[in-house]
């Protein structure tokens, strides 16, 4: 396999395990390259606190390969920006996979990037994000959905899940173990297991 880079798009009030469960898995699978993109460039605060450090801004995203977007609380106000919802939907075109977690699905579908697609999100935010996009098939009860170059998961440690299934569908089941037995993750492979669902009342 060739290289694999990953734009991680960092925003205020975006969720940290959101980012950093699916990064430690692609981090200690071999040929992923992590690259961490905010509106500009520098410390970029969480829903927790904590800050990471964005290397580049948004406009510096040419030709990206793959995209990840987070959750959060930073996600609602995000999703009636006009501006961000432009610059999300040029990354998000010229990407050639699109994955988000949580709530970020919400933010791709406000930019029109899950329009005839399916797609999942957090389930107990579930209304709020499948309230936006215009012909999105919203999936309610789903650990993750993968539809062709999109990858959205449901909340938070979902989106581990959901890496391991990306790793395992760029590079095979062998190399998705390794990196679950390395990270000691009893990963769900079963895209339809969703508990929450029934928690939440959406099944």
């Amino acid at each position: 396999m060739s290289d694999r880079r990953v734009a991680v798009i960092l925003f205020e009030g975006f969720e940290l395990l959101d980012v950093f469960g699916p990064v430690e898995l692609l981090h200690v699978t071999p040929g992923f390259t992590i690259d961490y993109y905010g509106p500009q460039r520098g410390p970029i605060a969480s829903s927790q606190g904590g800050q990471v450090v964005a290397e580049h801004a948004y406009d510096e995203l040419v030709d990206p390969d793959i995209i990840l977007v987070p959750g959060g609380y930073g996600t609602r106000p995000l999703a009636e920006d006009a501006e961000f919802l432009k610059q999300l939907k040029t990354i998000g075109t010229a990407a050639n996979l699109v994955t988000s977690v949580c709530t970020g699905s919400g933010l791709l579908a406000a930019a029109g990037l899950l329009d005839s697609y399916r797609a999942t999100s957090n389930k107990l935010a579930f209304g709020w994000a499948s309230s936006f996009g215009t012909d999105v098939e919203w999936v309610s009860t789903a650990r993750w959905v993968h539809d062709r170059d999109r990858w959205t998961s449901s909340g938070v440690a979902a989106g581990m899940d959901m890496a391991a299934a990306l790793i395992a569908d760029l590079c095979g089941t062998d190399v998705a173990r390794e990196a679950t037995v390395f990270t000691e993750l009893e990963v769900h492979s079963d895209s339809t297991w969703d508990p929450f669902a029934a928690i939440h009342g959406l099944a």
